[in-house]
């Protein structure tokens, strides 16, 4: 085959300068306002430690839902929302730890007060016995 039995709609061909058959290109639009911000962060592994320990008040729960939101809306391409998202789930996860660590220190202080107590009091008291409850309480009135 040769190039005559080709037909050509118009005669622009390529390496000639016809501008008549050349179509006019849409624009392309990209959007670079995020480019240069990191996206936020959504906590989510640290908001499910929180509600499976101890969740005090439910606060790890509540850091949980915000960590879901978050990543949903970052997903959804809503930077001003996720960002509301994860503060706040920041802020639960903050709260939740800090109970979550509180209260086994009040419980390991309170025991360590009770070993001290019962070490620096005079003789030894049988609690299962016959006058466990009186001798336990005797600890206490003094």
């Amino acid at each position: 085959m040769d190039n005559a039995t080709y037909s050509y709609v118009n005669d622009c061909t390529p390496l000639t300068n016809c501008k008549s058959g050349r179509k006019v290109g849409g624009s392309t639009v990209v959007n670079m306002s995020h480019a240069g911000k990191k996206p936020p962060n959504d906590y989510l592994v640290w908001s499910l430690c929180n509600t499976l320990y101890v969740n005090f008040c439910c606060l790890g729960f509540m850091a949980l839902i915000y960590s879901i939101k978050a990543r949903d809306q970052k997903t959804l391409g809503d930077m001003r929302a996720a960002q509301e998202c994860s503060d706040k789930a920041k802020w639960y996860n903050i709260l939740a730890s800090g109970w979550n660590l509180l209260i086994p220190l009040l419980f390991l202080g309170l025991l360590v007060l009770l070993i001290v107590h019962l070490g620096s009091s005079q003789g030894t008291f049988d609690f299962f016995g016959e006058d466990g409850f009186q001798s336990f309480m005797k600890l206490f009135s003094r």
